[in-house]
């Protein structure tokens, strides 16, 4: 497989010298009338030296500090209205629970960014909008937070059909930059966006050919392939079959369909040996039942959707346990995933159940902190800013109120910042795509519960 392997593992004080202190002899032989003399003249030369020092001029006052000023002028040439992102998720739907949580990312990233003191010196604000999994729908969602709620940039949305459809008919024509935090498909790199769709998660490309990897270790060469017929479904597919060096019969399925035995029938046409399924949940878990009841499959190899305990718990443990998957997958733990989770625990007290919520994480953070950079609600501009977050050499910036505040103070003042986020590094190519991250492999167990496996390193060469 491609990639590179990485298996589990003050101001200065100023001191002023004090004048020498004079001393004075008098005679105690001198005459009455000399010592009054001298005690006049005394006196006279006291008044001059005093008037001496009232004609000096003052000391000068030290300059206010220059750091203090350079800040001060960058303030007042901010914007004067609040940052606002808006959240585009499908809130209900076959994917709800996956928007559910989510938002638990976006939330966590807008609490520590406000309080870090906020973007441009004031809180973000935010406005969320459903798409349902439904194309039409996440058009006028993305009509409405950017022609009503005037959002400056967009989170989301979560399956690549709906942030295809978000970033060529909606926000690339209004400029507004959109970072998705689950879209994988290749489809998205060649999209007609003008260069304002991103993504933190990597393409499909790089996960179909680990997925076609696993199912050659498994001990496989011929297998059936379902996927869904999407923009998601298709580049997945499509991927699996440029690396796969065995038979194959891969089949594309309206994922709406009441029924899949027509489309199992004709995936076992060569005698395969496991059936690979590359579908979200919903239609995963019609296709399982149906493959396992009818007797066409019992052995099973999954792409990332099906990492969802809901899979396990409506087929039945005991028949999926051992069968394992991949899925684009956080950095293994380091110091911005530890800082991460412990915020994260703090404020619910559980890891998150489903992939991708240090993804939306992340995707808020980048906004922030390219709007930070660009000191400017312009959308081109912080589109033009997002590529130099994570630039290295770099302050390094991670998850968390205290790293984040020092991260938006250097964006604002010109600085370049690296912010190492809770997925991984983010870094993006001229496409949006993302050119490091990793891929990871799952397993069902007998309890029902997921376990991770092994985690690749992914380098763009």
């Amino acid at each position: 497989m491609a990639g590179r392997v990485s298996v589990r593992r003050g101001g200065m004080k100023r001191s002023v010298m004090s004048r020498p202190a004079r001393r004075f002899r008098m005679r105690l032989l001198l005459t009455h009338v000399v010592v009054l003399a001298l005690f006049v003249a005394a006196c006279g030369s006291a008044s001059e030296q005093t008037e001496d020092l009232d004609a000096q001029p003052a000391l000068e006052q030290p300059s206010t500090d220059e750091s203090t000023n350079a800040e001060r002028s960058i303030q007042a040439d901010l914007p004067t209205e609040p940052l606002k992102l808006g959240l585009l998720l499908d809130f209900t739907g076959p994917l709800a629970n996956y928007g559910q949580e989510l938002l638990k990312g976006f939330e966590l990233a807008i609490e520590h960014i406000n309080d870090a003191g906020g973007v441009w010196g004031m809180p973000v604000a935010t406005a969320v909008g459903d798409t349902a999994l439904d194309p039409t729908i996440a058009v006028e969602e993305a009509r409405r937070l950017i022609d009503v709620e005037h959002v400056h940039g967009l989170v989301g949305p979560m399956s690549s059909a709906m942030a295809l459809a978000v970033a060529e008919s909606v926000s690339g024509p209004a400029k507004i930059p959109t970072i998705s935090p689950v879209a994988t498909s290749s489809q998205i790199t060649l999209a007609d966006d003008d260069d304002f769709l991103f993504r933190v998660s990597l393409a499909d490309h790089v996960e179909g050919r680990y997925l076609a990897g696993l199912a050659e270790q498994q001990g496989y060469d011929n297998v059936g392939l379902i996927y869904r017929d999407d923009a998601f479904g298709q580049g997945m597919a499509t991927a699996f079959e440029q690396h796969w060096t065995g038979t194959i019969k891969a089949i594309g399925v309206d994922p709406r369909s009441p029924s899949f035995i027509a489309e199992l029938e004709q995936s076992v046409e060569f005698g395969p040996q496991a059936l690979v399924l590359i579908s979200f949940p919903p239609e995963t878990i019609l296709i399982l039942r149906e493959a396992l009841e009818l007797g066409y499959y019992d052995q099973f190899v999954f792409g990332a959707p099906a990492r969802a305990p809901g899979v396990s718990e409506a087929i039945g443990p005991e028949l999926l346990a051992g069968m394992r998957g991949t899925y684009v997958a956080p950095a293994p733990s380091n110091p911005s995933s530890e800082v991460w989770i412990r915020a994260y625990l703090d404020e619910h007290g559980a890891p998150p159940r489903l992939a991708y919520v240090k993804e939306a994480y992340d995707a808020t953070i980048a906004l922030a902190l390219a709007a930070e950079s660009a000191r400017s609600s312009d959308g081109p501009a912080i589109r033009d800013q997002l590529r130099s977050i994570g630039a290295q050499p770099g302050l390094v910036v991670m998850p968390g109120p205290e790293s984040l505040s020092n991260g938006l103070r250097a964006a604002r003042n010109g600085q370049e910042i690296n912010y190492e986020g809770a997925a991984g590094i983010i870094e993006w190519d001229e496409h949006g795509d993302s050119t490091h991250g990793y891929v990871g492999v799952w397993e069902f167990t007998a309890d029902g519960s997921i376990a991770d496996i092994e985690v690749f390193e992914f380098v763009a060469q």
